[in-house]
């Protein structure tokens, strides 16, 4: 674990928490695409206008160019909205677990996480970090 400016790490890809939109936001979202500059925004917009036209679901992950981050590649997933009444973990999961899968497929082997729906999305950090450290991940994945 290392706390930090994610948008400063070296590694192969950097995660992205975003909206669903691609197209950038606040948080973690704005500063990925600030930093990143106008080639991740245009690669997200040829991913909406090609594949996504109704946007990236909740738990889905996609990966485009980092632009000018150091890492490579930016895998862009949207986490769940916390709900006090409904246990959205597993959506939670499946933003790590796609990412993951993502990142594999790109021949990435070092990924840098941040607390994905920590932020607007309300999702409280001692709830989302055993998820994110521990699962529940799919058995290949253990």
């Amino acid at each position: 674990m290392v706390q930090g400016d994610l948008t400063a790490q070296e590694v192969d890809a950097v995660v992205n928490a975003a909206n669903s939109s691609l197209l950038g936001g606040g948080g973690v979202d704005g500063a990925i695409h600030h930093r990143g500059g106008p080639e991740i925004v245009d690669e997200c917009r040829r991913l909406r206008a090609e594949q996504l036209p109704a946007g990236l679901p909740t738990g889905r992950a996609v990966a485009t160019t980092a632009g000018r981050l150091p890492a490579r590649w930016v895998i862009h997933t949207v986490g769940p909205v916390y709900s006090r009444h409904d246990d959205r973990s597993a959506l939670l999961a499946s933003c790590h677990t796609e990412s993951l899968r993502v990142a594999d497929a790109l021949g990435a082997t070092t990924v840098a996480f941040p607390a994905i729906s920590c932020g607007v999305y309300g999702y409280p950090l001692h709830l989302a970090a055993p998820v994110a450290t521990f699962g529940p991940w799919p058995r290949s994945l253990s």
